[in-house]
């Protein structure tokens, strides 16, 4: 099951590497059938997108190239070539078209060319356009998510509650705790 809490699908794509950090980060897109069902559980298809070998590595080097993309823009540096190169041969490929049916309901059917290019059309216009000043990073040390900072204020410290927001308030509920405990 693939996570969906980034404020945009595109990043919820890159954060299918899970804790880039820790010595063994948790890969989520293993087969092609987990990319196929990432495909599905974002949305951005209705129906099953047939898979190969090939193109979940083509779907790795794109999470891969926007999340460098993505790192750059954080530290407020310039893109590098070969993350540009690839994000921009994918955008364009042709990308999905949502279909009307018969009872008004949209539709979308994509092969996985057009899904990836989806992706990569949407990391153009996120890293190229205002959101991308909403752009942060999770907090939580562990975690590598990154997510669009919709609140108020701009006051948003991690990806989501559960589980970064959970643990950092438990280990700071902990910490109170045990000093509590120290001064008594």
């Amino acid at each position: 099951m693939h996570s969906f809490k980034c404020g945009a699908p595109v990043l919820d794509f890159v954060g299918t590497l899970r804790a880039r950090r820790n010595a063994a980060p948790t890969e989520m897109l293993t087969s092609p059938e987990s990319l196929e069902a990432w495909f599905r559980e974002s949305g951005l298809v209705d129906a099953d997108t047939s898979c190969g070998p090939s193109d979940l590595k083509r779907a790795i080097a794109l999470r891969e190239a926007v999340y460098r993309l993505v790192v750059a823009t954080l530290a407020g540096d310039d893109y590098g070539a070969d993350a540009l190169a690839v994000v921009n041969d994918i955008a364009r490929t042709p990308s999905s078209v949502p279909q009307l049916v018969r009872r008004g309901r949209r539709q979308v059917e994509a092969t996985p060319e057009q899904a990836l290019s989806t992706i990569a059309r949407q990391a153009v216009e996120l890293l190229g356009g205002p959101e991308s000043a909403l752009l942060r990073e999770c907090s939580r040390g562990e975690c590598t998510q990154v997510y669009l900072d919709r609140s108020h204020g701009s006051r948003r410290e991690w990806c989501a509650m559960d589980p970064c927001g959970n643990r950092i308030k438990a280990a700071a509920y902990r910490a109170r705790k045990r000093t509590a405990r120290s001064q008594a």
